[in-house]
């Protein structure tokens, strides 16, 4: 432990949620591990809810919504590999933090949110942050379609649950690209991490079960 490490104890509890939630639970990209070790999570949570910035759990946020628990980022962000100059879109911008550690590691995002109190909140603090200006563009809208317009996309990741893979975002990939999305019912999903590997080719794995609020939208559930 460093000095600064013993004079800020969110940098401690920083240290102790990446060796003990992340690097021992199988989390093995050094660049993920690296931005989450310190990338203020205290900063996106809500004032009441600092003390359990860095606990091994999601925590709620505006509008009925959460900031995924530590290991969840992780993973999603890992199974994503996205490399640095990469182009991301982010779906369900929330409190800001994914795409935070999405700039973090390189690269350009976009992040579309349907909210308008989180998409205020959410500019707010990726402002008052350390990120290379211009690597977050965050977006009031309907997400659950993707951006069109901005495709090819070297990376798509959602933060919600939809009812199936929504076939606009596997088009939506470049070549090598990877779309990371939860999938299943309201109350339960399997991550899915879809790779597209040739023009008309796409593969398809499941990472495993999780819990998301619902993609609510065109793509997803009704609202």
């Amino acid at each position: 432990m460093d000095g600064a490490e013993r004079q800020d104890p969110a940098a401690r509890r920083r240290a102790r949620m990446v060796e003990r939630q992340l690097r021992q639970r199988g989390i093995a990209d050094e660049r993920v591990l690296a931005v989450m070790s310190e990338l203020p999570r205290e900063a996106f949570v809500p004032e009441f809810e600092q003390a359990h910035a860095y606990d091994d759990s999601a925590l709620p946020i505006q509008a009925g919504q959460t900031i995924s628990q530590p290991y969840i980022v992780a993973r999603m962000t890992e199974l994503l590999d996205v490399q640095p100059g990469g182009r991301v879109l982010d779906i369900g911008t929330g409190s800001g933090y994914q795409a935070a550690v999405l700039a973090r590691l390189g690269t350009h995002v976009v992040s579309i949110e349907r909210q308008p109190d989180l998409v205020a909140g959410a500019k707010a603090r990726l402002a008052a942050i350390d990120l290379q200006p211009g690597s977050v563009e965050v977006r009031l809208g309907d997400g659950s379609l993707g951006d069109p317009d901005g495709a090819p996309w070297d990376g798509i990741l959602v933060a919600a649950g939809a009812p199936a893979v929504p076939r606009e975002l596997a088009d939506q990939l470049a070549v090598g690209g990877r779309l990371v999305i939860p999938v299943g019912s309201h109350h339960q999903q399997d991550l899915i991490v879809v790779e597209r590997t040739g023009p008309n080719d796409w593969r398809e794995n499941d990472d495993g079960p999780v819990v998301f609020v619902p993609l609510v939208g065109e793509g997803g559930w009704e609202g």
